[in-house]
């Protein structure tokens, strides 16, 4: 009885901390209509700039070739990873949900295809991943066109990503409660200033489709492809 009330204790403690994270990484905001940004895209954008300096860095160093996708492009887009993230966030009103959910798919990608994180692969894996969480976890969302000028890309070619992320991913969308718990903690860990090196600093280790809303664009934002 003594271990069963102990048991309940740490649970109850577990989700009160769950709820803490979620609530601090602005998790339970909805993305449609809420005109403020969580502070999990701040978070994101951080580690995965980061990541992206850490990688071209060390891959600079050691003189490797990185492993080349369909994702890379010729060149580094002029856009940040920060403004890129902002301007998927804003018009796709994706859930903020979705934010680290992408952020676990990216992690799940650049594993199975041992490739860094890198300026040459991010912003295409970035709206391809954030498509692909809010088709699985939202209760809405808008069409592969829509993401595709959203994302500066064209609609074959956001096809063409989706694809190849989602068979490189085996269609395994589906992520625990104790990977998103973890994946959470990461972002938080991050607001703390504790930079520890993640999966997606690769290149330091061995080795449903949503109706068109209609919403007009006061920006326009394009880049090449390889």
């Amino acid at each position: 009885m003594l271990q069963l009330t102990r048991t309940m204790v740490h649970s109850d403690k577990l989700v009160e901390l769950e709820s803490e994270t979620y609530s601090a990484l602005g998790l339970y905001d909805s993305g449609r209509g809420n005109s403020q940004t969580p502070r999990v895209l701040s978070l994101l954008s951080s580690i995965l700039e980061r990541s992206i300096q850490k990688n071209e860095s060390s891959l600079k160093a050691s003189r490797k070739q990185d492993v080349v996708t369909i994702f890379h492009g010729c060149r580094a887009p002029s856009m940040s990873i920060r403004q890129y993230i902002e301007r998927i966030f804003k018009y796709s009103s994706c859930s903020p949900s979705c934010l680290v959910m992408a952020y676990v798919y990216m992690d799940r990608f650049l594993q199975r295809m041992e490739a860094s994180l890198t300026s040459l692969i991010a912003h295409r894996l970035l709206i391809t991943s954030i498509m692909v969480a809010a088709k699985f976890i939202d209760d809405d969302c808008y069409n592969n066109a829509y993401y595709a000028k959203v994302g500066g890309v064209s609609t074959a070619e956001m096809n063409k990503l989706e694809m190849k992320f989602l068979f490189i991913l085996d269609f395994k969308l589906h992520v625990t409660t104790e990977d998103f718990r973890k994946y959470c903690l990461q972002l938080e860990k991050e607001a703390a200033g504790v930079h520890r090196t993640v999966r997606l600093n690769q290149a330091y280790r061995p080795e449903k489709g949503g109706p068109n809303k209609g919403k007009t664009f006061t920006t326009s934002y394009s880049f090449r492809g390889k």
